[in-house]
């Protein structure tokens, strides 16, 4: 292969999918992270509010903030988890969509028995693009729940 130029073409950008003006709370212990990833969810068009853990997330979700989407680590020190914020945050508000991300394996999580199936999860690092898709997947899953439970006709 000697004299051959490898050429490789841009890769495609797939258009970042954009948030309609819905609320996120944002839960996260480190503060260098989570000033990122509350710019990152501002600039696809989400507004944001945040928490450096469950308790200052209750208080969050105690006030009358409007809140679309609880986005929060699974390991967070303290007296409670990512898991049993969500558990006593849809206790609080029932339908809240509930996104979890962490640095640890989603494998790693299951197996200490955090996570149950089908929990909406997106593992650290993740892209400017990968948290679009899946603040839209929880966003849309919850519209989904939601219109099931409701009576028809």
């Amino acid at each position: 292969m000697d004299g051959l130029a490898v050429r490789r073409l841009p890769e495609r950008r797939q258009p970042d999918v954009r948030g309609a003006q819905e609320i996120v709370l944002v839960v996260e212990d480190d503060r260098l992270v989570r000033s990122y990833v509350l710019t990152q969810i501002e600039s696809l068009g989400y507004t944001t509010l945040s928490a450096n853990n469950g308790s200052e997330a209750l208080a969050v979700l105690d006030s009358s903030a409007p809140i679309d989407l609880l986005f929060t680590d699974v390991i967070m020190p303290g007296a409670m988890n990512g898991r049993e914020l969500a558990t006593e945050a849809q206790k609080r508000r029932p339908g809240l969509r509930v996104l979890f991300t962490s640095g640890y394996t989603e494998n790693a999580i299951d197996q200490d028995g955090k996570l149950e199936q089908g929990i909406l999860f997106l593992g650290k690092p993740y892209s400017r693009a990968q948290l679009a898709r899946m603040l839209q997947v929880a966003l849309r899953e919850g519209e989904r729940q939601l219109a099931r439970q409701e009576p028809v006709g």
